[in-house]
């Protein structure tokens, strides 16, 4: 009886911790899988743990702090990665720059051959193909399951977080980067 009160309570304590939007005006811009876009009630810090670039140099989350930065995670192997690859790559080329980048990470036993076949047979051209091969930084990162997605401010704190997949090409995560870059 103890352990399922614990589980009703640490429940109840994690859909509440969700519930609060940092800002109302970006809760109105979420709309259909952007629902699952969680905004922190205050940013978050975020791992130090090494994963790979494109050359195999290890680079850290702290390396990314200068603007927003989506960080999704992924596996070659996850199908609604596959599916929600496309619209990263879209956002990235629509919003990418200074203010606004979308890195992907492969997590766990991806290799770059298979990472490089995955984005040329699904036609993604503007992602970064980095790697976490022994999931170091998806672990400290909380990451249980595939695809999550964070949000990093320009400070590299976490403000947000959206578990599964997602129509990153969709009006409501154009509007709600534009809100948050100021429309960059």
């Amino acid at each position: 009886m103890s352990f399922i009160r614990k589980a009703v309570l640490y429940t109840a304590l994690v859909l509440c911790a969700n519930a609060a939007l940092a800002d109302p005006a970006l809760e109105a811009l979420r709309d259909g899988s952007m629902k699952k876009l969680l905004f922190h009630s205050a940013a978050k810090p975020t791992s130090n743990a090494a994963f790979l670039d494109e050359a195999e140099g290890e680079m850290t989350l702290a390396d990314l702090k200068g603007g927003y930065v989506l960080v999704n995670f992924w596996a070659t192997w996850c199908a609604p990665c596959r599916q929600e690859m496309p619209g990263l790559n879209t956002l990235q080329k629509e919003f990418g720059g200074k203010d606004f980048r979308v890195v992907t990470i492969a997590t766990g036993r991806n290799q770059p051959a298979a990472i490089r076949r995955f984005f040329e047979e699904i036609g993604v051209d503007a992602l970064p193909k980095y790697r976490d091969p022994k999931s170091a930084l998806a672990r400290d990162m909380g990451v249980l399951g595939l695809p999550i997605t964070v949000l990093l401010n320009p400070e590299g704190l976490e403000i947000a977080r959206l578990r599964g997949d997602a129509d990153w090409d969709s009006d409501s995560a154009r509007a709600i980067v534009a809100a948050i870059t100021g429309g960059s």
